[in-house]
């Protein structure tokens, strides 16, 4: 996780250890331990379900709301973030839900501060189990409709990047089949993974 956070996330969307991070549906916490990991100290999730503090230590449960994103918003100081993530969570709004939630988000960044989404990939054929095998996913995106996304939220989108999982070996098998597809096919998607990054920003 260590690997995969840091080639996927860490380094493209530029992190840094004195950032003060916000991550929306964090789980049971994975992504926060990582950032701890990598010698973080200014970290907040929110989570709804509360059970899922059980499976954290204490030295990151309490870093931890379990409320509703709304309900944190509501309460929040107003201090702002550096970076804002939301991994395998966006899905699950509508494409106007999308918006609005973009938009609030916007409101909590620091002038240079970025939101980064993990999203199943639409575009590529390897995305769509991850898409429909949940019920709860409500919009379905690729790398051309978030960026259209982003701007109806008066957001930039900075960048959609693969996110790349497993071994190094698997990682050049997968590679080389699809670079045979790029020269295959006449409309070869932008990206194949099944998942990829969207950093966004204020414009």
């Amino acid at each position: 996780h260590i690997r995969e956070f840091t080639r996927n996330i860490w380094g493209p969307a530029g992190f840094q250890k004195d950032h003060r991070v916000l991550e929306i549906g964090c789980g049971v916490g994975l992504f926060l331990a990582y950032l701890q990991s990598m010698g973080l100290e200014d970290i907040t999730g929110v989570e709804m379900d509360p059970k899922t503090k059980d499976y954290m230590p204490e030295s990151l449960a309490k870093h931890v709301h379990t409320t509703t994103m709304e309900s944190f918003l509501e309460t929040h100081d107003g201090a702002l973030f550096d970076r804002i993530v939301m991994l395998d969570v966006f899905e699950h709004f509508t494409f106007f839900e999308g918006i609005d939630v973009l938009k609030t988000l916007s409101k909590l960044l620091n002038p240079d501060g970025r939101i980064i989404l993990r999203t199943p990939n639409c575009a590529s054929p390897w995305g769509l189990q991850f898409q429909f095998n949940d019920l709860t996913h409500k919009a379905m995106y690729a790398p051309g409709n978030i960026g259209h996304l982003s701007l109806a939220a008066g957001l930039k989108s900075y960048g959609c990047l693969p996110y790349t999982r497993g071994s190094r070996l698997r990682g050049m098998t997968t590679r080389a089949i699809e670079w045979t597809l790029d020269h295959l096919l006449t409309d070869p998607p932008p990206i194949w993974t099944p998942n990829f990054i969207t950093i966004i920003g204020k414009s």
